[in-house]
């Protein structure tokens, strides 16, 4: 195994580049365990995203309970628990990392990610058990948030350290590609299974199939894990009676330290995080439930676009090598800050032609007095809505219809207004039961017949599809995606000395994305229930990568001529 590289001296985190000697070719060992550890975190991811990429049938499944709305919010808020659990993952295989090495935590969070999936195929659904399933399904996720924050930051350090100088922009890259290939391998097997099962099947009892699939890619991931060296950088500082004794304490409780831990959250991988969530994540979701486009067309789409995108992780992984990480990254944000509006309206007009010209002919309104509205974020489904306003905004995100809001006078009933046609709304609060039943089917008609005869699709017609299009925007995401997650793992493994490495970086990078991006899809889709234009939570991601972009060109500094053998 590789040592350290002759007249290569350690440097501070705070220090200044050194000279380096010419990078050397990188061994036939070394690409087999680079090769290994990166299919194994493939297979990791896969396990992660099939919950993402079934969070409506799992909405079904096992949140049956709530209205469909509710469901979804609530399957997301699942789905978003996995994340939020991630920087304790990343702080306790993180400190074992520093400890006794990185190859044994990869067998351990393996472990744990294959078994946590392997039981969501086989969890009896809330038809079956009751509450019981969502508490199971939402305590296996989070086990699964675990094993994932301790994988990423193992993985990075693993390959960085075993890459040469130089080169370890282009060789992380590969890292920064598994969750990509993950998600797309899931789709893959996703699509699959639908097409063989067919639709109805596939929705009762094959969405548990791919769940059932991964206990053959644990086998395997264990096997290529088992037969990993550990990395040159670990072994030497091992060797020398150097392993940091409390690498919490050491990354946490020294200034020195955790200003470049703060820094690397805010300035970096808060940003990095919801740029990736919304080209591949949001996008997905915004395709199906504001756009209503088919379930298979959209992953068709998405698998599309992360085919031709994916191979962008590499080369700006291998130009950071050689203009640096941090303008690569800053640009990727900055674009996403001034892109994402425009870019979004033109997948709607691409996607569902007939409602971006129903929204444009005919706008909805909804005028209510502003006292009457409640916030529509109602994940518990035990709020009950019974004013004229909050009426009127359910049966339109009912229908994914955007809308704008206009304030009346206090006191007056809420209406709805598609181009010229007003529609009178009405408070069920005090009315007997069969009176509020009727007013309800009676006012939901009147909408869904106005929306209909003024062009409003009840879902995207393929026919009318602009497929290249909707591809071409997707690939556009996906790039700006591999901007800013392609040089990053090369970059916070550079920030942080070999003894406390492993800690140090997957913690703000589990925060950034766990926190940040995890959150992404039921923020915006909150954003959106409440203010009911469907490019507002747009303004999430927004607003992030704009924060990360000002303070990391500021204040973030380069690092790609950094030793990494540094001990202090």
């Amino acid at each position: 195994m590789a040592t350290q590289q002759p007249g290569m001296r350690p440097m501070s985190v705070g220090g200044s580049a050194k000279v380096h000697p010419a990078a050397r070719p990188m061994s036939a060992e070394e690409k087999k365990v680079i090769f290994a550890s990166s299919l194994g975190t493939v297979f990791e991811w896969y396990d992660f995203y099939l919950y993402g990429s079934l969070a409506a049938i799992i909405a079904k499944q096992f949140f049956s309970g709530l209205d469909a709305g509710s469901a979804f919010i609530f399957a997301l808020l699942a789905f978003a628990a996995g994340f939020i659990v991630r920087p304790f993952g990343a702080l306790v295989f993180g400190r074992l990392g520093d400890m006794i090495g990185r190859k044994y935590t990869f067998l351990v969070t393996i472990l744990i990610m294959g078994i946590s999936t392997f039981i969501v195929g086989v969890l009896p659904s809330y038809a079956s058990i009751g509450v019981a399933a969502p508490v199971i399904l939402i305590c296996l996720r989070m086990l699964q948030g675990l094993a994932l924050g301790g994988e990423y930051g193992g993985a990075a350090t693993y390959v960085a350290e075993h890459a040469p100088h130089g080169k370890r922009g282009a060789y992380t890259s590969w890292i920064q590609t598994t969750a990509t290939l993950g998600l797309f391998l899931s789709l893959l097997v996703i699509l699959g299974t639908r097409t063989v099962m067919g639709e109805a099947a596939f929705g009762d009892w094959g969405w548990r199939i791919p769940f059932l699939v991964s206990i053959l890619l644990l086998g395997i991931s264990v096997w290529i894990r088992l037969s990993l060296s550990e990395s040159p950088a670990f072994q030497k500082m091992k060797a020398e009676g150097k392993t940091s004794k409390a690498p919490l304490s050491e990354s946490f409780g020294q200034w020195k330290n955790l200003k470049i831990v703060i820094l690397a959250l805010i300035g970096l991988t808060a940003g990095q995080a919801v740029v990736w969530y919304t080209g591949q994540f949001y996008a997905l979701f915004f395709l199906t439930q504001q756009l209503k486009v088919d379930a298979v067309t959209a992953n068709l789409m998405i698998a599309a676009s992360l085919l031709i995108g994916t191979p962008f992780f590499v080369f700006f992984g291998s130009l950071s090598d050689k203009i640096g990480r941090k303008p690569i990254i800053m640009l990727g944000c900055a674009l996403a800050v001034v892109t994402y509006f425009p870019v979004f309206k033109m997948l709607t007009e691409a996607a569902n032609p007939d409602l971006a010209a129903a929204q444009a002919k005919n706008k909805v309104v909804v005028v209510a007095d502003p006292a009457e509205c409640s916030f529509q974020f109602n994940p518990t489904g035990t709020v009950k809505f019974t004013s004229s306003c909050d009426i009127a905004k359910q049966v339109l995100a009912a229908s994914s219809v955007s809308y704008d809001n206009e304030a009346a006078p206090a006191g007056t009933p809420a209406v709805i207004k598609i181009g010229e046609k007003v529609i009178q709304g009405y408070a069920s609060k005090g009315l007997p039961a069969d009176e509020a039943k009727a007013k309800d089917a009676a006012f939901k008609k009147a909408v869904a017949e106005t929306l209909k005869a003024d062009g409003y699709p009840a879902k995207a017609d393929p026919a009318k599809m602009n497929k290249v299009m909707m591809i071409a925007i997707l690939t556009y995401l996906v790039i700006l995606v591999t901007m800013v997650y392609g040089p990053i793992a090369a970059m916070l493994v550079e920030l942080f000395p070999t003894r406390i490495r492993y800690t140090s970086m997957s913690l703000p990078y589990h925060i950034g994305n766990g926190w940040f991006g995890g959150l992404l899809p039921t923020t915006s889709f909150a954003i959106v229930a409440q203010t009911g234009n469907m490019y507002n939570g747009l303004w999430y991601p927004i607003i992030v990568a704009g924060a990360t972009a000002i303070i990391g060109t500021l204040f973030i500094r380069e690092t790609k001529d950094v030793d990494i053998y540094a001990d202090d």
